[in-house]
């Protein structure tokens, strides 16, 4: 089958690889019908030091089911699942508190064992509690705004959500990428009235805008810190969704937040260190986020998405076969394309 390897820095191709196969009773083989490629791909695909050996790459997906392991149930060949960023035996004491990242069974798509999702097929481990089974057939419109819900989407809603933002919340969001757009779109939907979203990019400020935020901060550092604070009255907002995750964005989502504020910052984190001193202290700063337990939230949000009150797929602006998965990661390096959707 192909999938897709990274061998370094801007390396990224598509190969034969051995099949998808079944290697535990837990297991499952997923054929893919979309995947896409993650903000969080293009860490390694401008960072990552030339190799020999390929990496496999892909950590959102959704497809039918191939084969399942004899001590699966619920699944079955022919069915279409979404597959979580993480996989999870969603049993254990972890997973039950709704930490599914931290589960004792658990782990990551991409590794030389299970593989990666912008491939043709991946097997899934922990299949039983990993997979969600969709009500949908393997053409339906909703399966890009369905896939937002393995990562982009769920990820934006963990950064909301963490924030404690609701109807009596000011909100600014840092970042137009998908992350970002997924931030407003659920601060939005958690009933925050006012969302300030910062994005120098005026096509996917325009879809922030169509998600919910009310008004658009272009200038960042000195500025951008500036212009938030004259729009609330010098105060800043409760929330402070951080969705970059470079220090700039950090620092400056420590000055946005009003005195007993949150920052929540699900973007990952380019930086080892940070401030985190006085300033935060005697203003009684929270900081929280981190990354999204996405299995935790699917079938809260899958209702919204089945019936189209939101489509978070909307963030996919270009959509590519699988053998041109290198020029997608170019696009989005590039950002010719906000996020690349891929049909393999």
């Amino acid at each position: 089958m192909r999938a897709t390897m990274m061998y370094g820095a801007g390396d990224v191709r598509v190969e034969e690889v051995p099949d998808a196969r079944l290697q535990l009773a837990t297991d499952a083989v997923v054929r893919v019908l979309r995947a896409c490629v993650c903000g969080s791909d293009l860490h390694p695909y401008r960072g990552m030091a030339a190799t020999d050996r390929g990496t496999p790459m892909g950590h959102e997906f959704l497809g039918l089911v191939e084969d399942v392991g004899s001590e699966v149930d619920g699944l079955k060949r022919g069915d279409v699942v979404l597959a979580p960023f993480v996989w999870s035996d969603n049993t254990c004491d972890f997973c039950r508190e709704g930490l599914h990242t931290s589960c004792r069974h658990g782990g990551f798509w991409a590794t030389d064992e299970i593989g990666g999702g912008q491939a043709e097929a991946v097997r899934v481990p922990q299949a039983q509690g990993t997979l969600v089974k969709l009500p949908v057939g393997v053409d339906s419109t909703l399966l890009p705004s369905l896939l937002t819900l393995s990562d982009v989407y769920c990820t934006g809603y963990h950064c909301a959500v963490t924030a404690g933002v609701n109807e009596r919340t000011t909100v600014t969001v840092i970042g137009d990428g998908a992350v970002g757009l997924s931030a407003v779109l659920s601060a939005k939907l958690l009933g925050a009235e006012r969302i300030i979203l910062m994005g120098r990019h005026q096509e996917r400020t325009n879809l922030g805008v169509e998600f919910g935020a009310t008004e658009v901060v272009t200038e960042r550092g000195a500025e951008g810190i500036a212009r938030v604070r004259e729009l609330t009255g010098g105060d800043g907002t409760h929330a402070v969704l951080e969705c970059v995750g470079s220090k700039p964005a950090y620092e400056t989502a420590l000055q946005l937040a009003r005195a007993g504020g949150v920052v929540s910052r699900v973007g990952v984190p380019q930086y080892d260190e940070a401030p985190l001193g006085f300033d935060p202290f005697i203003r009684n700063i929270t900081i929280t986020g981190g990354v999204a337990p996405a299995r935790a939230y699917i079938e809260q949000l899958l209702p919204d998405v089945l019936d189209g009150r939101v489509e978070p797929g909307r963030v996919f602006d270009r959509t590519v076969g699988l053998d041109a998965v290198p020029d997608a990661y170019r696009a989005m390096n590039d950002r010719e394309a906000l996020k690349v959707l891929v049909r393999p």
